[in-house]
């Protein structure tokens, strides 16, 4: 062999070595990924929504009891909220955790910003809202949740993220809203609107970003800020729509982020009451209510708006039943499993994925037919997150 020859079948061989080396992660895109929180085991499941396939597993998260999950704008860094207070920035195409900080004692979700560079936690105890820069998790600022004029500190519940780089929030114990400006984040501008209501439960953002609502919990009704009209303070809506009439205990909280809007509709829990509420977003008024099996836990729209799905609390946890928003009928019941306790819809609405806690398993059905599709094996699996909320104000 010549010298050139030679030449030639050494950088052949080099090559090939060096491919045979590469041990990286597969190349792929992150629009069809998801995590579902294991909430007994402190992990995260990786999931595949197009081959409903579990593609990794992440350990070690904490205290998952009442997780919640953002996402990174491209999808690929799932931020986890543990109830323990720990704040874990995990890598979906790696399946690792890249950075993980215990920020509070007491912790039940947080919101990305809307410029994505901004991750901010609600906390419990010490009552408060965090915020973190997302790519380092270096805290920013620190907001109190003091209210009274003993400065006492509140649960903060019902945070989302508002257009402007905003964050809102409510006040469970103090009865307010917070409006926190963190254009600069080190030195945010916070507008506090008082009495409010007894006992904001939790709270929810329009899609288009423009109205915040808090349930509450202590009395009827709901409270609503316009914030593209701040000026004009907190309107009070769906007063006294359990008047007259026996609230039953309440088993488990509603959840008011799943919530859903088909066209001009709103469909809303009911505290304490086996209905769903339907408001017209053009006046803020009750429009209609629908009956359903039991304490709704999550009301959630199809993406296309056509179906309506809930879930409820004990003892009615192991159903779902489907809304058609067109009757405002109750169109099919389904048993997923026992203590049902999250629904997500894949980004386009043609399935949804539901959580059977007690029976360790995640439920895939279609849903145009409702036949089941999959059915993917868990650890007491709870919420359930898809990265198409990255692209979503509110999610």
């Amino acid at each position: 062999m010549n010298a050139k020859g030679l030449l030639k079948a050494l950088a052949a061989t080099l090559a090939a070595a060096l491919l045979a080396g590469c041990t990286g992660p597969t190349l792929r895109g992150t629009g069809d990924l998801g995590v579902i929180i294991e909430r007994a085991a402190g992990s995260v499941q990786i999931v595949d929504t197009s081959r409903h396939a579990a593609i990794g597993a992440v350990a070690g998260l904490g205290d998952l009891s009442h997780a919640s999950v953002v996402y990174a704008r491209d999808g690929r860094y799932a931020y986890v909220f543990g109830r323990d207070g720990g704040l874990s920035k995990v890598d979906l195409l790696s399946a690792t955790i890249e950075r993980r900080i215990v920020q509070a004692g007491n912790s039940i979700g947080g919101a990305i910003s809307q410029d994505g560079k901004l991750v901010a936690a609600q906390n419990y105890a010490p009552g408060g809202v965090k915020v973190f820069a997302a790519d380092t998790l270096e805290l920013l600022a620190d907001v109190p949740a003091e209210y009274g004029n003993a400065g006492l500190r509140s649960k903060v519940v019902g945070l989302a993220d508002a257009p402007g780089n905003r964050f809102v929030w409510s006040l469970f114990d103090g009865g307010e809203i917070w409006v926190g400006d963190f254009s600069d984040p080190r030195a945010p501008r916070i507008d506090k609107f008082r009495n409010i209501g007894r006992e904001p439960y939790d709270g929810l953002i329009t899609p288009n970003g423009r109205y915040y609502l808090a349930g509450l919990f202590g009395e009827d009704g709901m409270a609503m800020l316009d914030l593209w009209h701040p000026e004009q303070g907190v309107r009070r809506i769906l007063d006294g729509y359990g008047k007259g009439q026996e609230k039953l205990p309440v088993y488990k909280m509603p959840h008011l982020r799943g919530w859903a809007i088909a066209g001009r509709y709103a469909y809303l829990p009911a505290i304490g009451r086996h209905e769903v509420l339907v408001v017209d977003t053009d006046t803020w008024r009750e429009a209609g209510r629908i009956a359903v099996a039991g304490q709704p836990v999550f009301v959630m729209a199809r993406p296309d708006g056509r179906q309506v799905w809930v879930n409820f609390a004990f003892p009615d946890n192991g159903q779902v039943q489907v809304i058609d928003v067109e009757s405002r009928q109750v169109v099919k019941r389904l048993e997923p499993g026992k203590a049902v306790l999250h629904m997500e819809f894949t980004p386009r609405g043609e399935e949804v994925w539901i959580s059977a806690r007690d029976d360790n398993r995640v439920m895939v059905y279609d849903t145009a037919s409702f036949a089941p599709r999959a059915e993917l094996p868990a650890q007491a699996p709870s919420g359930i997150f898809f990265t198409a909320r990255a692209a979503r104000t509110g999610f």
